[in-house]
């Protein structure tokens, strides 16, 4: 070997120990500064995070940060979730990681404020008495008994208690709200104000007949055991003070004293949930009483940018309820109706997760004029839907007669809605009140004879005007949610009451009182919760693997119902041909009627087989999308990373070498 080439080889081996070194220089290097940043970060911005989700959804809003800084006292939060239980539960697992992170960010936020609890109630442990002591809902999760606990305990320094019984993945997207009205009540020191203005009797009455009393509805009961609920006369010109809600049930003929008092109430900020009726089912007169006008009326309602359509009742087909028909048989009523989740706004958290809410002689609110507040819609209507004059409502003996006169506009009408925003009052110049002084009656002496005391207290009464300057001629703080219906309240449309060894069970069947505690709760919230609105999901679908596979089914499910009725018709001739033997003759079949029953059964058996075999290729496509993916994602996009690095460093290598 020349001494050119022994030079040569050296050259190049001091040049791979060179590249060597310096590979291995720049790992220790990567290293050292990756530990060192890590150590900085630790030491000096433990409390820094950087939220990269699409939705933002470990950013609490800013209404959550105004409620959290308004914490008078501290908060301890228990969180529950059980560890083994949910071991083969992936999905549930990576929302409870998105639950406890988000309750960690309302700690790291509060400063102290709020006591965050951790834990895992295992089986037989003082955990789960504990969780199950707070009323945690558990869910068995296999054949050995293990029950999950996933829920939430909000405690106060008073001990007031609110729980979360069982987060459920499909209201992910109230995840915040739900967490922020749990620190919103247990800052408040008492029970909300609720004031009640209703002409029917929902608070229950007395049976002038039998002389019994009639119970609350069960919405009200409801609601008394949540906050504290006071009654404002009908005739009311001032409003309980400290009252934060409002619930007006069928108003008709308001002074304008007791209108301005409620005008008042809504310009200063008060929430308003108010009930409208074109044809309300409970107010109906008995036979041979006097009738009565069934209409609701308040022309607040216009002022806030909103009116009840006159006279009109709501039909829907695609709604309808079916009731008894005057034959007997199970007919549609086009004014009874069962509103389904496509009905409703599910970005409202008061409809979020409700299923079905029932209505009866629903009325229709329309928009007027041009209003400044803001107006969304939270029922409606389907688009086989029209306005019907409520007359036809009012006796109506046969269900079946509306549907002769029943042509659908395609347009979808509003039930409900709420008004938010900027709105002015209606009595800018004020109300004028007449009052008239009661006498009272002076203390007599017991010196003075009694001719004197004749006459004493007889003081005539003496007429006083006054006038009422509005204190507040505007707002945009205006929240009122309006629903055209009444008897949405009652209890028969969506709960069963009985009586269980002297105590009242209410059992319901429909989400009517769910919406309307839900509508209360919202209300209430103030600014800051209702300016929190529903998050996106933390889950992502695979959207294209979801189509793929609709695709794949849409492709053999026409096939398969083809095959599915052939297979019903040979079953009902082979049954039809077998029936037509008695037991004598079962013996005695002709050749042909063997011959027939034979074809039959073969025919049967091969559509049977071929339905099995495009069942079994919709399962082998499926399950081929499935494999491809987990090839590309397992084998393929790491061999091309390889690749790409190998053609990077020969790349570097050619340029070295050049």
């Amino acid at each position: 070997m020349s001494k050119s080439d022994m030079s040569t080889e050296t050259n190049s081996a001091n040049q791979h120990l060179s590249e060597r070194l310096s590979s291995t220089f720049m790992l220790v290097l990567i290293f050292g500064v990756f530990f060192a940043f890590t150590m900085l970060n630790n030491a000096l911005f433990s409390g820094a995070r950087i939220d990269l989700t699409e939705n933002k959804l470990y950013t609490l809003t800013l209404g959550t940060r105004d409620l959290i800084a308004e914490i008078d006292e501290p908060i301890k939060f228990r969180f529950f979730f059980s560890q083994r239980a949910s071991e083969d539960l992936t999905a549930l697992r990576a929302y409870a990681r998105r639950v406890q992170e988000l309750l960690e960010e309302y700690q790291a936020l509060a400063g102290g404020s709020i006591d965050l609890e951790i834990i895992d109630p295992e089986p037989f442990s003082e955990e789960e008495d504990l969780a199950a002591q707070f009323g945690l809902q558990s869910v068995p999760v296999n054949n050995a008994g293990d029950e999950l606990y996933f829920g939430l305990v909000g405690t106060n320094s008073v001990d007031d208690q609110l729980i979360i019984s069982f987060f459920q993945p499909e209201k992910e997207e109230f995840l915040e709200y739900d967490i922020s009205r749990i620190i919103h009540q247990l800052s408040s020191s008492r029970k909300p104000k609720v004031g009640l203005l209703s002409s029917l009797k929902i608070q229950g009455d007395i049976n002038m007949s039998t002389f019994q009393t009639t119970p609350a509805w069960v919405v009200i009961d409801q609601l008394t055991q949540q906050y504290e609920v006071v009654d404002v006369a009908m005739d009311a010109t001032e409003l309980p003070r400290d009252m934060q809600l409002l619930i007006i049930v069928h108003p008709k003929s308001l002074a304008d004293a007791t209108l301005f008092a409620i005008d008042q109430f809504a310009m200063a900020g008060g929430r308003v949930l108010l009930f409208v009726d074109p044809l309300a089912e409970m107010e109906r007169p008995p036979p041979g009483a006097m009738p009565t006008e069934p209409a609701s009326n308040f022309s607040l309602l216009s002022n806030w940018g909103m009116q009840l359509r006159v006279d009109t009742v709501l039909a829907d087909s695609a709604a309808a309820l079916n009731v008894g028909g005057s034959n007997g048989q199970s007919v549609r009523h086009l004014g009874i109706l069962g509103l389904s989740a496509e009905n409703f706004n599910s970005d409202d958290v008061s409809l979020a997760s409700l299923e079905s809410i029932n209505v009866t002689t629903s009325g229709i609110l329309d928009m007027v004029g041009r209003p400044e507040s803001r107006i969304d819609i939270l029922i409606q209507s389907s688009e086989n839907a029209m306005p019907m004059a409520s007359t036809k409502f009012q006796s109506l003996a046969d269900p079946e007669q509306l549907l002769k006169t029943f042509v659908p506009t395609g347009e979808r009408y509003t039930i409900a809605a709420r008004i938010s925003g900027k709105a002015v009052t209606a009595f800018p110049e004020g109300v004028e009140v007449e009052t008239v002084p009661e006498a009272v009656p002076e203390a007599v002496p017991e010196t003075v004879p009694e001719a004197q005391v004749e006459g004493q207290g007889q003081v005539e009464s003496t007429r006083d005007i006054q006038l009422h300057q509005a204190v507040l001629t505007g707002t945009d703080k205006l929240n009122v949610i309006v629903v055209a219906d009444t008897d949405i309240l009652t209890d028969r449309l969506w709960v069963q009451v009985q009586n269980f060894f002297g105590q009242t069970i209410a059992s319901p069947w429909a989400n009517n009182g769910d919406f309307v505690l839900n509508s209360v709760d919202n209300l209430l919230g103030g600014s800051e919760l209702i300016s929190i609105r529903s998050r996106g999901r933390f889950s992502r679908p695979f959207t294209v693997v979801e189509s793929l596979r609709l695709a794949a089914q849409s492709k053999y499910q026409k096939s398969a119902d083809t095959l599915q009725r052939e297979l019903e018709e040979t079953d009902a001739q082979l049954n039809e041909v077998e029936s037509s033997q008695s037991d004598q003759n079962l013996f005695a079949l002709s050749p042909e009627q063997e011959q027939a029953i034979t074809q039959f059964q073969d025919e049967k058996l091969r559509i049977r087989k071929q339905l099995r075999d495009v069942r079994h290729q919709l399962d082998k496509d499926i399950e081929g999308l499935g494999a491809t993916l987990k090839l590309i994602n397992i084998i393929v996009l790491p061999l091309l990373l390889v690749l790409g690095i190998y053609a990077m460093r020969y790349t570097r290598g050619m340029r070295i070498s050049g």
